[in-house]
């Protein structure tokens, strides 16, 4: 049992392993009924809003995307942040909030993906990227995927989400800072360091994952460039081939698990971009809430061992 410190965030973790618990004993089975209806899909294109584009023909799209109907943002009212006195600093909820649909079919899941699917999608996600960020207020965009109910998604039909808003997150500034100290990147130290650690899971010339130091989520991991790349939109097509291989191998992996999950790239200025994956497995309860301390049952070294067949 140990209490870990975030690599270089004043965030803690408590590494409490469950012994014997297997992945199997994870698994979660959702069975969320049968919609009644398919909103994304080929057909039912007249009750989202307007496409913003697509992959494939007029007939006939393999990847489509569009305003999200119910948005966090919306590009209404004034996107400057302002302070009236020492309590309230306000804006409009000013921004950009997209859809990404995946794939016309209603049943297929991103991680049965063909690598040739996953290809295009990831070209889209570097297109949408680049266009959101360059829009009148954003400062910022969040690429983003929520799979299953306990990870907040209510259309089981396979889409990613795209949010560009007014405002640079906090944790994502800290991050920037801290991991950039003297000019150097602390994160391309911490790949060094375990890159031959027991929390190493897969690796190939370009990219490497790991299950990091101090895990909030039980087989949380991390992809990252084994070089300094702070922008995934500019990754050349060799890059993102190399990028692909490493996706494809983690989300294999969370099929087997059969849990909800998350995941999201962190991709701003200077940083050295990464994606997150976390498996929505144990539920976050008073401590969690009361101390912003995670207990998580599952060790990285553990869930490395998974994630490598072992």
């Amino acid at each position: 049992m140990d209490l870990r410190r975030d690599y270089f965030l004043d965030r803690w973790v408590i590494i409490n392993p469950k012994r014997g618990l297997r992945p199997h004993q994870f698994t979660h089975k959702p069975n969320p009924g049968k919609a009644k209806k398919d909103y994304f899909a080929p057909g039912n294109e007249m009750t989202t809003p307007m496409e913003l584009g697509r992959v494939g023909t007029d007939k006939k799209w393999e990847i489509m995307w569009f305003m999200n109907k119910f948005p966090a943002v919306q590009t209404d009212g004034d996107y400057t942040i302002q302070r009236h006195n020492k309590f309230y600093t306000f804006s409009a909820s000013y921004g950009w909030h997209e859809v990404i649909v995946e794939t016309p079919s209603g049943t297929k899941q991103l991680y049965s993906f063909t690598k040739k699917q996953v290809m295009k999608l990831l070209r889209v996600y570097q297109q949408r990227i680049k266009d959101v960020r360059g829009k009148e207020g954003v400062k910022y965009a969040s690429l983003f995927k929520n799979h299953g109910p306990d990870a907040g998604t209510s259309i089981a039909h396979s889409h990613s989400q795209l949010i560009g808003y007014n405002l640079v997150p906090e944790i994502i500034k800290q991050k920037l800072k801290k991991s950039r100290k003297h000019g150097k990147c602390l994160y391309c130290e911490v790949i060094e360091a375990e890159k031959d650690s027991d929390r190493r899971c897969f690796e190939n010339e370009m990219f490497i994952a790991f299950t990091p130091y101090a895990s909030r989520f039980n087989y949380e991991i991390w992809l990252m460039p084994k070089k300094h790349i702070s922008d995934f939109s500019k990754l050349n097509p060799w890059q993102l081939d190399q990028f692909c291989d490493i996706f494809m191998l983690i989300l294999k992996k969370l099929k087997k698990i059969g849990c909800s999950f998350n995941f999201y790239f962190q991709n701003y200025g200077k940083m050295h971009f990464h994606v997150e994956f976390c498996p929505r497995i144990a539920t976050w309860a008073g401590f969690e809430f009361s101390t912003d301390t995670i207990i998580n049952s599952m060790s990285p070294e553990e869930a490395a061992k998974f994630y490598r067949d072992k």
